[in-house]
């Protein structure tokens, strides 16, 4: 019985490996074992990130309200329980834009705010 040798199959799926792994440092885009590896881990980071990412743009437009409802003299957090009481439902997302893109627009729902908590 002849011997085993690495076929058109065992030489596509390492191919297919070591392209997904192209651009890692050292022998991390050659060595199809240690790719594998990374290509692996490389992956479940991916995965993890995608979710994280929804959270960490969470972050930056808490980060831009809380700048622009100082300017303001109000706190983010008076802000959005000004905002809740007066029945202004707006994301955080349209908020951030707001404030960076329309001052005015902006300070207008700061003073809506003001006056639902007064």
């Amino acid at each position: 019985m002849p011997r085993v040798k690495g076929g058109t199959v065992t030489h596509r799926r390492r191919k297919r490996i070591l392209k997904l792994a192209k651009g890692y440092r050292g022998p991390k885009h050659t060595n199809f074992k240690v790719a594998k590896d990374q290509v692996m881990k490389s992956g479940l980071y991916a995965f993890r990130d995608r979710r994280n990412r929804k959270g960490d743009f969470r972050k930056i437009w808490i980060a831009r309200i809380n700048a622009a409802a100082r300017l303001n003299d109000m706190s983010y957090s008076q802000l959005m329980h000004g905002l809740k009481v007066a029945n202004v439902d707006m994301n955080r997302k349209m908020l951030a834009d707001l404030a960076v893109n329309d001052a005015a627009a902006f300070t207008t729902l700061v003073e809506t705010a003001k006056k639902a908590l007064a």
